[in-house]
C-alpha cells in the first residue's frame, strides 16, 4: 500500500488543520494533568494513517482518498482526516472491521494511561497505527507493541507507521492472549472492546501497571497489584469501540425491555448497567437496582480480575452488588 505525498498547498492545509484539531482538544482541558501529549498530537500527522477512509452514504459507505484525482475531493479527504471524529478505515461488506478513533477520546485515554518515561506499552487493536505512533513518539519505538488479529490491519498499520518514521513492534495475533514474548508491560491500552477482561493482560504486566480498556460502553481503568490480579473503576466518559476479535467470544444476549419504564429503556447509563451485568442480572432486576441506588453513574462501578475469575461491582468490590463476568 503506497502512502501518497501531498503537494505544497495540501501540506499547508494539513498543518493548519492539525493545529486547529490540537487547539480544539486543548480547549477541553483533557491535557491539564499531562501537557506532554499536546506536543505529540502536534507532531504526528493523522492523515498519514488514513490515506483513505469511509463515510456513511445512502447506499452504504463512500470512500474518500488522498489519491483521488479530483482536487476538491482530495481536500475534502484531508479536512476529514483532521476532524475530531472516528473514521472507518476497513469495511468488509456491511461490517465495520477497523477504525481510527476520535482524536479527543484518544487524547483522554492516553492521558488516563499515565505513561512514564521508560514504560513498555502494549496496545490491543492496531487500527490505523495512529495511536501506536502517538505512543512511540512520546516514549520510543522499542517500548511500544501493537497487536491485531487481522493481517491486513497489521500490514497497513506497519506501512503507515513507517511513512511517519516510526517502527514499533507490530504483531499479528490474538490480542486477548496479549504478546507474551514482549512482556512484561507497564501499561496496556485497548482500542477495541472485549466482552471480558482477558486473564492474560494482568498476567503479562508488572506490579503497579495500568490497564485501560473500553468495556460495556465505558472505559475501565485497572491497576495491577500482582501477577494475575487487577482492580479499578470506570471513568465517567462513555466510549463505543469495535469489538475485540479472537479469544473466547461471548455473544450478547437479546434484551427484552418492553416491561420497563421508557425513562429506563432510553437512559444511556441504564444501558451501560445492562451491558455490564449481562448474563448475570436480568433487565428487571437491573432496573430495580438502578432505581434503588439512585441511578448510579459509571464511576461508581468497577471490575476486579483475580486469576481466572473476574467480577463487576457497584461501589465496593466485596460489597453485596457484584456480578461474575464471563
Amino acid at each position: 500500500m503506497a502512502t501518497h505525498s501531498l503537494d505544497r498547498e495540501l501540506e499547508a492545509l494539513a498543518a493548519s488543520a492539525r493545529a486547529e484539531l490540537v487547539r480544539e482538544i486543548d480547549a477541553s482541558g483533557v491535557w491539564d494533568t499531562d501537557p506532554g501529549w499536546r506536543e505529540v498530537f502536534e507532531a504526528v500527522p493523522r492523515h498519514l494513517f488514513v490515506p483513505y477512509y469511509y463515510v456513511g452514504a445512502a447506499d452504504g459507505y463512500e470512500r474518500r482518498s488522498g489519491d483521488d484525482p479530483d482536487p476538491w475531493r482530495r481536500e475534502q479527504w484531508l479536512r476529514g482526516a483532521y476532524e475530531d471524529a472516528p473514521l472507518a478505515t476497513l469495511v468488509r461488506g456491511d461490517e465495520l472491521v477497523s477504525s481510527s478513533s476520535q482524536p479527543s477520546l484518544m487524547a483522554q485515554m492516553l492521558t488516563e494511561l499515565e505513561v512514564e518515561e521508560g514504560n513498555t506499552v502494549l496496545e490491543i487493536g492496531a487500527g490505523s497505527g495512529y495511536n501506536a505512533a502517538l505512543l512511540a513518539h512520546r516514549l520510543a519505538d522499542d517500548l511500544v507493541t501493537t497487536v491485531d488479529l487481522d493481517p491486513e490491519i497489521t500490514e497497513s498499520a506497519r506501512q503507515h507507521l513507517a511513512a511517519a518514521g516510526h517502527h514499533p513492534a507490530v504483531v499479528t495475533g490474538d490480542g486477548a492472549r496479549g504478546v507474551p514474548e514482549r512482556a512484561p508491560f507497564d501499561r496496556i491500552i485497548a482500542t477495541c472492546a472485549p466482552t471480558t477482561v482477558p486473564a492474560a493482560w494482568p498476567a503479562q504486566c508488572r506490579p503497579g501497571a495500568r490497564i485501560l480498556a473500553p468495556f460495556a460502553t465505558g472505559l475501565i481503568s485497572l491497576r495491577v497489584g500482582s501477577a494475575g490480579h487487577a482492580e479499578g473503576r470506570f471513568l465517567r466518559t462513555p466510549a463505543y469501540f469495535v469489538p475485540l476479535r479472537g479469544g473466547t467470544r461471548v455473544e450478547p444476549e437479546a434484551l427484552y425491555l418492553d416491561g420497563l419504564p421508557s425513562r429506563a429503556r432510553g437512559h444511556e447509563l441504564f444501558r451501560f448497567l445492562l451491558a455490564l451485568t449481562q448474563r448475570s442480572l436480568d433487565p428487571y432486576e437491573a432496573y430495580v437496582l438502578w432505581e434503588r441506588e439512585g441511578r448510579p453513574a459509571r464511576e461508581r462501578f468497577g471490575i476486579t480480575v483475580s486469576g481466572d475469575r473476574s467480577w463487576a461491582w457497584l461501589d465496593d468490590p466485596e460489597g453485596p452488588n457484584r456480578w461474575p463476568m464471563p
